[in-house]
């Protein structure tokens, strides 16, 4: 059985590390379309506490998480807890 890792998204909000497809900006307006699409089928999860949404990160269920760190961020703390840093 697989160990569960988290990964700290901000603010103390966390999802699963394992489950993590892709980190993307919010910026071009494809990634826009697909946060409504999410907002509108009920799979967004916005983790921002009423910040600007700096990075999306799309979860191997066809949810969305909003963040309010940037994609560097975000994807640096993944790998750090890839390598088990």
């Amino acid at each position: 059985m697989d160990k569960i890792h988290f990964l700290n998204i901000g603010y103390g909000n966390v999802v699963s590390a394992n489950r993590v497809i892709a980190i993307i900006s919010p910026d071009s307006a494809p990634v826009k379309r697909i946060i409504q699409d999410a907002k509108e089928k009920g799979t967004l999860i916005d983790a921002t506490y009423g910040r600007k949404t700096r990075c999306v990160i799309m979860m191997d269920d066809g949810h969305v998480v909003l963040s309010p760190n940037m994609p560097e961020t975000v994807g640096g703390r993944l790998t750090a807890e890839q390598k088990g840093m």
